[in-house]
């Protein structure tokens, strides 16, 4: 037990460098003393540094850590519920609803801009359209598991829901001027900023319901991983907790592709990662561990993504795959076997 609790100390060491080095790195590079001197409340001698900490880098900091974890927890609640190391937080469809959503709002939408305006092109307007899109699919896929019994159905209805969507994406896409499918393009790749704090606010609302949901499940996701015939003799109620799962997923997931556009291999890569670190399948340890490594890992790749020194920034959707599952890949050829 002390092995684990050093191992969750060494995360929270980690996260707090994470989030040092977010605030500190970027276009413009910002000494550590006056960060602190900001967080604290203290006044700083270049207004413009404490400006850019407050206002930009201290919000895109929290909402990393927000979309990490979030993501993080959906895959390892998805994972557990299919019993499948494969599964991530968008295996029901919840990401392709939010990009047809978008879509929609974008390319469907192009046909009446004389109407709208750029009411299309706000930032509230596509939060709306993927927030929608997502909660279409999450009532879709509730309805479906009220029906059905079988787990793995209800997965294979998910892949299929996406494949749909993408469809309707890519015809939409054809059909679509160059202009609104470059916007919708840049909304795919996804982006941690450009935030206020308002709109932190509403995503930590959303995080925390869905971490309630999750902590709620957690004594029957220990039960699913012997088969839903021992959680169902262990007094489990199978269709209950299977939505419980779902509903914590959809709002997880939901609200971090509202916010930041769709984010690739975090939710699946995250609960393997800490796997390695702490081998347990006790979803009461690993929860608050993967909370810590999603924060960690995002950002992370944040840091990255911003090119310190640069005023460029690559798509943090491209940069989570890019360096994150290489080392994902290296960890499981190195230990040889998948910790599940």
């Amino acid at each position: 037990m002390s092995s684990l609790f050093k191992n969750n100390i060494l995360l929270l060491i980690l996260l707090v460098l994470g989030i040092l080095l977010s605030l500190s790195l970027g276009s413009v590079s910002i000494p550590l003393k006056v960060i602190i001197k900001s967080l604290l409340g203290f006044s700083s001698e270049n207004s413009t540094w404490e400006y850019i900490i407050i206002n930009y880098r201290l919000p895109k900091a929290i909402t990393a850590l927000l979309i990490g974890s979030g993501l993080a927890i959906s895959g390892l609640l998805m994972q557990t519920l299919f019993r499948n190391p494969l599964a991530g937080p968008y295996v029901l469809g919840l990401s392709s609803g939010a990009s047809l959503g978008v879509a929609l709002l974008i390319m469907g939408g192009s046909l009446f801009y004389g109407i709208l305006g750029e009411f299309i092109f706000s930032k509230w307007a596509i939060i709306l359209a993927a927030s929608g899109g997502s909660l279409l699919v999450m009532l879709a896929v509730l309805s479906t598991a009220q029906k059905i019994k079988d787990t793995m159905a209800l997965l294979i209805i998910g892949l299929m829901v996406a494949s749909l969507t993408s469809a309707v994406v890519s015809v939409l896409a054809y059909f679509s001027s160059s202009e609104y499918l470059q916007q919708y393009i840049f909304w795919s790749f996804g982006s941690l900023g450009n935030l206020s704090w308002l709109e932190v606010g509403i995503l930590f609302i959303g995080w925390l319901v869905g971490l309630g949901f999750a902590v709620f499940s957690l004594k029957n996701l220990n039960a699913l991983l012997l088969g839903e015939n021992y959680a169902k003799s262990m007094g489990v109620a199978l269709k209950r907790n299977r939505i419980l799962i779902i509903v914590a997923t959809s709002i997880l997931a939901g609200s971090a592709t509202a916010f930041a556009g769709p984010i690739a291999f975090v939710g699946l890569a995250v609960p393997h990662l800490v796997r390695q670190l702490i081998p347990t399948n006790n979803h009461r340890i690993l929860l608050p561990s993967i909370v810590l490594g999603g924060a960690i890992l995002m950002l992370l790749c944040d840091v990255i993504a911003q090119l310190p020194g640069s005023e460029s920034t690559l798509p943090i959707n491209a940069v989570t795959s890019i360096f994150g599952a290489p080392i994902v890949i290296w960890l499981l050829l190195r230990k040889r076997k998948l910790n599940f």
